[in-house]
C-alpha cells in the first residue's frame, strides 16, 4: 500500500507538473503580441509624425509669427521626446539584452537625429512659404535669383542635415532596434500561433508609416537591409524548430506591404522628368512632400 501511494504520488506529481508547463505555453501563446507597445508606437507615429502636415493644413503657417514655433513645430518636439523612449521599451520587452553603451549611443542618436530634423524641417517650411519649390533643386529655384551665392550654399548645407543627416541618425537605431526585437519574436513549433484581431487591424496602419518613412526619409537601402535581415533571420530560426510569433508574423507582414507599397510608389512616378531630376541615382524613390510640391500644391488655395 505504501508502494501504491507513492507512485500515486509520483503520477499525480508528474501530472501536475505537465498541466503547469501547459498553462505556461498557453500563457506564453496568449502574451506573444505586444498590443499595448504597437498601439502606443503607431499612436505617436500616426498623431505626431503624420499628423503634422494635418495640422499645418487645418492651422496655416500664416496665423502665426514665422519667428515663432507653430503647433505642427510642437507636434514635432513631442516627437523628438517620445520616439527614444519607445525605442527603450522596445529594447525591454526583448528577451535579449545589449550593452548599455550601446543603448545609450542609440538614444543619443535618435535624440540627436530628431533634433536636427526638427530644426532644419521648420526653417525649409518657412522658405516653403517664402516661394522655395521643394521639387527643384537649391540652384534650380528661383528663390535664388533673391540670395547672394553663400546663402544659397547655406540653404543646400540646410537641406542636406534636413534630408540625409537628421534622416539617418534617427533611422539607423530605429530600423535596428525593430531588427534587434524581431530576432526575439519567435517561438517552437509546439507554439506555433496565428495572428490575433487586433493585430492584423494594426497591420495596415504600420505599413503605411513604414512606407512614409522610407519614402520621404529616402532611407530605401536600409529597409531593403533590414528586409533582407528579417529574411535570414527566419531561415537561421527555422533551422532551430523554431517559427515566428504574434510579434513576428505582424512585422514580417508589415515590412513586405510596405515593401510593396514603395515599389508601387516608385513606379507610379518613373517617368517623370523632373523627380527623376531631384532624385538622382539608381534607387529611384522620391519624396512625398516633393510630389505634392510639383503636382498637388497649385491645386491647393492655401
Amino acid at each position: 500500500k505504501e508502494g501504491e501511494r507513492e507512485r500515486d504520488c509520483v503520477g499525480g506529481g508528474a501530472e501536475r507538473r505537465l498541466a503547469a508547463a501547459s498553462e505556461s505555453d498557453q500563457a506564453q501563446t496568449r502574451t506573444r503580441f505586444d498590443l499595448d507597445l504597437w498601439a502606443l508606437f503607431l499612436l505617436q507615429a500616426w498623431l505626431l509624425h503624420l499628423g503634422r502636415p494635418v495640422v499645418m493644413w487645418v492651422v496655416p503657417m500664416s496665423w502665426f509669427p514665422l519667428n515663432r514655433p507653430g503647433p505642427s513645430e510642437y507636434l514635432h518636439l513631442l516627437h523628438c521626446l517620445i520616439s527614444p523612449l519607445l525605442l527603450i521599451k522596445f529594447l525591454e520587452r526583448s528577451p535579449r539584452t545589449l550593452p548599455d553603451f550601446l543603448v545609450h549611443l542609440g538614444v543619443t542618436a535618435v535624440a540627436m537625429g530628431t533634433t536636427a530634423h526638427l530644426v532644419t524641417d521648420s526653417v525649409m517650411l518657412r522658405l516653403v512659404h517664402a516661394g522655395f519649390e521643394l521639387h527643384l533643386s537649391v540652384k534650380e529655384n528661383g528663390l535664388k535669383k533673391n540670395l547672394s551665392a553663400p546663402m544659397v550654399d547655406a540653404i543646400e548645407l540646410l537641406s542636406y542635415y534636413d534630408d540625409t543627416v537628421g534622416h539617418v541618425m534617427w533611422s539607423v537605431p530605429f530600423f535596428l532596434v525593430l531588427l534587434f526585437f524581431f530576432g526575439s519574436s519567435f517561438c517552437y513549433k509546439r507554439q506555433q500561433q496565428t495572428m490575433p484581431t487586433a493585430a492584423w487591424i494594426l497591420m495596415l496602419p504600420n505599413a503605411l508609416y513604414l512606407w512614409l518613412l522610407v519614402t520621404e526619409g529616402q532611407t530605401v537601402i536600409l529597409f531593403l537591409f533590414t528586409c533582407f535581415a528579417m529574411v535570414a533571420t527566419v531561415m537561421r530560426q527555422r533551422r532551430r524548430g523554431m517559427v515566428a510569433d504574434g510579434n513576428g508574423l505582424f512585422m514580417i507582414l508589415s515590412f513586405s506591404v510596405a515593401l510593396v507599397l514603395v515599389v508601387l510608389w516608385s513606379a507610379c512616378w518613373w517617368r517623370d522628368e523632373v523627380l527623376r531630376r531631384k532624385h538622382r541615382g539608381l534607387l529611384f524613390v522620391p519624396q512625398p512632400r516633393t510630389v505634392f510640391s510639383l503636382h498637388i500644391k497649385k491645386y491647393m488655395s492655401w
